[in-house]
């Protein structure tokens, strides 16, 4: 699966930038409240608007301080999956029973330095874990190569029948990163720039999409 991250698109024309990649997964957004992360970028009226301009499932990825507080709206509006931070609340269950009874599938994301081993035991709560593979706030970062460890233990959970969750990557992933990542354990790789700044977005999501499958046994399964 391929979710380009519209952080990396033109945020005049999110519309067009939607239609853009059509053939998509998942289209990406990032939530940030210049409280969690540095940064400041969009929130829940732009999804909703969004969310009417495109048929691609919205994966919204929310850097914000208190997650239960608003992450039950992205998923009543209708967003497909909605992910909120590890590190953001001490109530990870709460809120992802809150994300799925609202009618969205629940992801749970940790940064580059948060050890796995802490949350394994709640993942069989959550539809999707969400590895940070840069600092979350800002796009355009390098890839961290370190964190497939922690993609590696949960697809080796996953093949193992011990749990059933989707691994998703975001950061760094261009025709440069994405094979190791497919090759660690991959499920859904978010791209940005690697989208965005080619020159037929629509082309660089199904170049991705072969590099993956190629790379990696258990998506050509």
């Amino acid at each position: 699966m391929i979710a380009p991250s519209i952080l990396s698109a033109d945020f005049a024309r999110l519309a067009e930038e939607a239609a853009a990649v059509k053939g998509a997964d998942w289209l990406h957004v990032d939530v940030m409240d210049a409280h969690f992360v540095p940064n400041l970028t969009l929130g829940l009226p732009v999804v909703e608007s969004l969310l009417k301009a495109t048929d691609i499932p919205m994966d919204c990825h929310l850097m914000i301080e208190n997650p239960g507080r608003w992450a039950p709206p992205y998923a009543e509006a209708g967003a497909h999956n909605v992910t909120f931070h590890a590190e953001a609340t001490d109530s990870p269950i709460a809120v992802a029973r809150d994300i799925r009874a609202a009618g969205a599938k629940a992801g749970l994301s940790i940064k580059p330095g948060t050890p796995l081993e802490p949350y394994l035991e709640i993942l069989p709560n959550f539809d999707t874990l969400l590895v940070m593979s840069v600092e979350p706030g800002f796009g355009g970062q390098s890839f961290i190569p370190e964190v497939l460890g922690k993609v590696r233990t949960v697809r080796n959970l996953v093949d193992a029948g011990e749990l059933s969750i989707l691994v998703e990557i975001d950061g760094g992933i261009n025709a440069d990163t994405v094979e190791q990542a497919a090759e660690a354990g991959v499920d859904c790789f978010v791209a940005g720039s690697a989208v965005y700044s080619a020159e037929d977005p629509a082309a660089a999501v199904e170049s991705l999409r072969r590099q993956a499958r190629a790379a990696s046994p258990h998506l050509r399964a």
